[in-house]
Order: C-alpha cells, then structure tokens, then sequence
C-alpha cells in the first residue's frame, strides 16, 4: 500500500520525505503533556464530587501547577 502510493506521489518531491512521512510514529510531546492535563483537570473535577465547573477546575488545576 504505503509502496503505491509513493510510486504514485514522486512527482511531488523524493521518495524518501514521503517514505518518512509514512512511517509510524509515537505520540508528540504536546499529546503527552494535553493528556496529563487532561487526568489533572478530570481528578479535579473526581475530587469536588463532580460540582466543580470550568473556571474552579482551572483555578484548582493552575493552583497545583498545571
């Protein structure tokens, strides 16, 4: 699959950029961070009984650092 459609593209540039372009890759470190955060901002929201809103979720979360 991944060979055709680099056969098909190498007009558009080398066939290695789009090689690289295919190969899998772990999450980014802006997914990893937006997901801690994410955990931070659900525990606060566990922790308040489930009574907190957005801005006091925040302000929790930003209290602790995140």
């Amino acid at each position: 699959m991944k060979c055709v459609f680099i056969a098909k593209h190498r007009s558009i540039g080398p066939a290695a950029w789009l090689f690289h372009a295919s190969l899998p890759r772990g999450p980014s470190a802006r997914a990893l961070a937006d997901k801690a955060l994410a955990r931070k901002v659900w525990a606060s929201f566990v922790a308040s009984a489930r009574t907190y809103g957005g801005r006091r979720v925040w302000k929790d979360v930003s209290a602790d650092g995140g």
